[in-house]
């Protein structure tokens, strides 16, 4: 799936199964809480805390695919193109960023 054909996916559930988009703030705070769920996986797989039971069963991966979801609903409602928008983003790092990483002593 391209992102464009996410972005029409997503539009498509969002007026049939999902009814209408929830405005930018409420997509805001959904993908603020989001984040947290990725981040609280991350901090118990990867980092040093434990799991707790209730969130024993929780998948990366799934809460991953919950922020792009919400990502997109911003996108969608916002007018933003992602595909012409991450391919200025790399543009603006290629430029910006060509020799600084090669030359970073931390990275070597």
């Amino acid at each position: 799936m391209t992102i464009q054909e996410a972005q029409d996916t997503i539009d498509r559930w969002i007026n049939t199964t999902g009814v209408r988009y929830f405005n930018e703030l409420t997509n805001m705070a959904m993908l603020t809480e989001e984040v947290g769920e990725v981040a609280r996986i991350i901090a118990r797989k990867y980092g040093e805390q434990s799991f707790k039971e209730s969130d024993k069963d929780k998948q990366l991966s799934d809460e991953l695919a919950d922020v792009l979801f919400v990502l997109i609903c911003i996108a969608n409602q916002t007018g933003i193109n992602l595909t012409e928008a991450l391919e200025k983003n790399l543009d603006k790092k290629t430029q910006r960023d060509s020799t600084r990483h090669q030359e970073n002593e931390k990275l070597k």
